[in-house]
């Protein structure tokens, strides 16, 4: 059901041949209300595609009554046809449900730098060929609809005390914080205020995709995007809604970090023992970033070393020579010296759990990230971005 598993909305997915695979490409979902409540984050990239503009100036007002999705193109550094294109997008689909186009988000997923008068005339198609497609049931049609290099889609429910969240997400490279190069939408039927709203997808993203670091490449056209419809009539403990919200969003970024392009080890970063949260999350990332680390990962190399390598590039406090480092489960250094055999470790499962306790204080964050494969140097040659 993905994002018509709550009350109040519609969606579907269409084929408007902007995929040479001839697969789903252009995705709407509703929100039929009572509440029209929106919030979203975007990308930090400096170089934003013009979905990413035109979105950013339509939520301002905290609302939100449709978004309109399309792979195969991301209209990004298209120039003013591109921005015009997405315009015409929002006013078609405001056209064909009587609402305002600034209450129409837009987002676009696909290749940088290409759009012209035939790209716009399947988008406006697809667009009113969704439209006439919505249903309540058709979440999962929008879910594959949005998919570019993605193997599956990626969808997730949760079911509160009378309210409910659904979701989906597209994405499988460029992913690193900023959000990642992904589209997500998520909805819920429970009764939240714009400023609620914007509040706890904040709060949300900035431990679950803003954690994600596949490959240290930040896209252009990054949008997440938090519908309110109200339907069930439940206002949520707040605290209980941000937990579910957090769950929905992390379970999204891992299925994005499992379809990363090209690999093959899932990585947690967790660092405890941290002076701040701040340190925690630089010292993961410093380690998720670092290619001499992947590289090893992707050999099945346990190789503590590169970690103590990355680390001792951040500002960070800790103490190099009292830092321990654990794969799987295994200590392998201690105090900065070694301690366990190598060969205690196997890699070989895609899983891949590393431990750095920094022995500064107590805060801890986790970073999720993958492995450098020859598949993903492949890949990243034979398809423009």
């Amino acid at each position: 059901m993905s994002v018509t598993a709550p009350a109040g909305f519609a969606a579907a997915g269409v084929v408007a041949g902007l995929k040479s695979t001839g697969r789903p490409d252009v995705a709407v979902v509703v929100n039929r209300g009572p509440l029209k409540v929106g919030a979203a984050v975007f990308t930090s990239n400096r170089a934003k595609a013009n979905p990413i503009l035109w979105s950013q100036q339509a939520i301002q007002d905290g609302t939100v009554e449709a978004i309109v999705l399309n792979s195969g193109g991301a209209n990004c550094f298209t120039g003013a046809f591109g921005f015009q294109t997405t315009h015409q997008t929002a006013e078609k689909a405001a056209e064909l449900l009587s609402i305002s186009p600034g209450d129409v988000l837009v987002c676009s997923t696909g290749l940088i730098g290409t759009g012209d008068e035939v790209f716009r005339g399947k988008v406006l198609a697809g667009t009113e060929a969704a439209i006439s497609a919505l249903s309540d049931d058709g979440g999962d049609h929008a879910a594959r609809a949005i998919m570019t290099t993605d193997t599956v889609p990626k969808t997730a429910v949760f079911a509160g005390d009378g309210w409910t969240i659904g979701a989906m997400a597209k994405g499988a490279g460029m992913l690193a914080p900023g959000l990642a190069t992904m589209l997500v939408v998520i909805t819920t039927d429970a009764v939240l205020s714009a400023d609620e709203a914007d509040a706890h997808l904040r709060a949300a993203t900035r431990v679950s995709f803003d954690r994600l670091d596949s490959d240290g490449c930040m896209s252009t056209n990054d949008q997440v995007t938090l519908m309110v419809s109200g339907a069930s009539g439940v206002t949520p403990d707040a605290d209980a809604f941000r937990a579910a919200l957090v769950e929905v969003c992390t379970s999204l970024a891992r299925q994005l970090q499992a379809d990363a392009e090209g690999a093959s080890h899932d990585i947690t970063i967790r660092v405890v023992g941290a002076a701040s949260e701040d340190d925690a999350v630089e010292v993961g990332r410093s380690v998720a970033r670092n290619n001499l680390f992947k590289a090893a990962i992707f050999g099945n190399d346990p190789n503590w070393g590169r970690v103590l390598a990355a680390i001792g590039t951040t500002q960070a406090a800790f103490d190099p020579y009292a830092v321990d480092v654990s794969f799987n489960g295994v200590r392998l250094c201690s105090a900065g010296a070694p301690d366990r055999p190598r060969e205690e470790v196997d890699l070989t499962p895609r899983a891949t759990d590393v431990l750095i306790d920094l022995k500064e204080g107590e805060e801890e964050a986790t970073i999720f990230t993958n492995d450098l494969t020859h598949d993903y140097v492949h890949e990243n040659s034979a398809y423009s971005s």
